[in-house]
């Protein structure tokens, strides 16, 4: 009998980074890029990177909660952005590169306040959480040249510079968890 899969909604800046990363996890089946959270509906990316959209650059995670749980994802998700730094990851700058996570239900809601009360209490960041914990009211798939972008982009500057730093630093705390065909990167 096949595990019943479960849906996450994350937006930590840049989607090609956010996916790349959690492709490489074990007990995640897949990763779509898109735009959530905001009042255009289908929105393009030239929309969306307008800023005016309401819309946050976002990953849609499906996982077998039984191989990975919700909780790890939070924990990945918090080490793997800057969740202090209002509409902005690294050099990308605008309302839809804000850090968000977008639940779907009452339990995910309430995981994810504790994970953001623990991480505020760690005193971990010098500076305040800003991540946001809205509910999911839409999610837009982006158009296909985003999906996979970083393993169809290696070597590309943005892809170097942004991104393969947040995948060494995935191998280095989290190797253990990650998908055997991504080890040897």
């Amino acid at each position: 009998m096949k595990n019943e899969l479960s849906t996450a909604t994350l937006a930590g800046g840049c989607f090609w980074c956010t996916e790349a990363l959690f492709k490489r996890l074990e007990g995640v089946s897949e990763v779509l890029p898109g735009y959530a959270g905001g009042h255009v509906k289908n929105p393009t990316y030239e929309q969306v990177s307008n800023g005016d959209t309401g819309h946050a650059e976002a990953i849609q995670i499906e996982f077998d909660p039984e191989k990975i749980s919700f909780d790890k994802i939070l924990e990945v998700f918090w080490n793997t952005h800057d969740p202090t730094t209002l509409n902005r990851q690294g050099h990308d700058t605008g309302p839809q590169y804000r850090s968000v996570i977008f639940y779907h239900d009452e339990e995910q809601k309430k995981l994810a306040e504790e994970s953001k009360s623990e991480l505020e209490k760690s005193k971990a960041y010098r500076d305040h959480i800003v991540t946001e914990i809205l509910p999911i009211t839409n999610f837009f798939v982006a158009e296909d040249y985003h999906k996979n972008y970083y393993d169809k982009n290696m070597g590309r500057a943005y892809c170097d510079i942004s991104i393969s730093p947040k995948i060494h630093k995935l191998m280095e705390k989290y190797g253990s968890e990650v998908k055997k065909e991504y080890l040897a990167e």
